[in-house]
């Protein structure tokens, strides 16, 4: 399991993990984008949340995340949970399941969290992050079609900061 802050470099990780050992690469913010996009039922519950800014239910993040572990090529081959648990009643649900508890936290300032949040991009053809100053896209073409997801305005990345500094 990897954790961090959003922008703390998870997905650079995991892609690293997951080249080496084969594993199967869950996202909870990538499995909740799925769903909303496929329009399930499970994915409709999360939208309403996601669209007013609040955070998702553990339940729902949880039912998401088990059903991803039940799959077969996650059995097979193994699988890297990326932003799960996020609370203790997550990592409760896992304790039940007897997930393995190997746990990698990622620690960044987070005057640098901000930074590549607000710059952070998404190519909406291929899913692959950019960031516009420390890792641009390859071309023109590319740069034109880039996007900026919605969690990763400076709104969302100044409440993140200002959460993190009531805790």
């Amino acid at each position: 399991m990897i954790s961090g802050a959003p922008a703390s470099g998870k997905g650079t990780q995991c892609e690293m993990i997951v080249q080496k050992f084969g594993l199967v690469h869950i996202s909870t913010g990538d499995l909740l984008r799925s769903e909303v996009a496929a329009g399930s039922e499970i994915g409709n519950q999360a939208k309403e949340y996601m669209n007013s800014g609040r955070l998702v239910p553990d339940e729902v993040v949880t039912t998401m995340v088990i059903g991803r572990l039940s799959r077969d090529d996650a059995k097979e081959k193994g699988w890297l949970l990326d932003g799960f648990p996020r609370s203790f009643a997550q990592a409760q649900s896992l304790e039940k399941m007897k997930i393995p508890d190997i746990f990698i936290a990622l620690d960044v300032p987070d005057e640098i969290l901000i930074d590549r949040c607000v710059g952070r991009r998404l190519d909406p053809e291929t899913g692959k992050i950019y960031h516009i100053k420390n890792f641009p896209p390859e071309t023109e073409e590319v740069k034109a079609r880039l996007i900026t997801r919605a969690d990763d305005t400076e709104e969302k990345a100044y409440i993140h900061y200002l959460y993190r500094m009531t805790r």
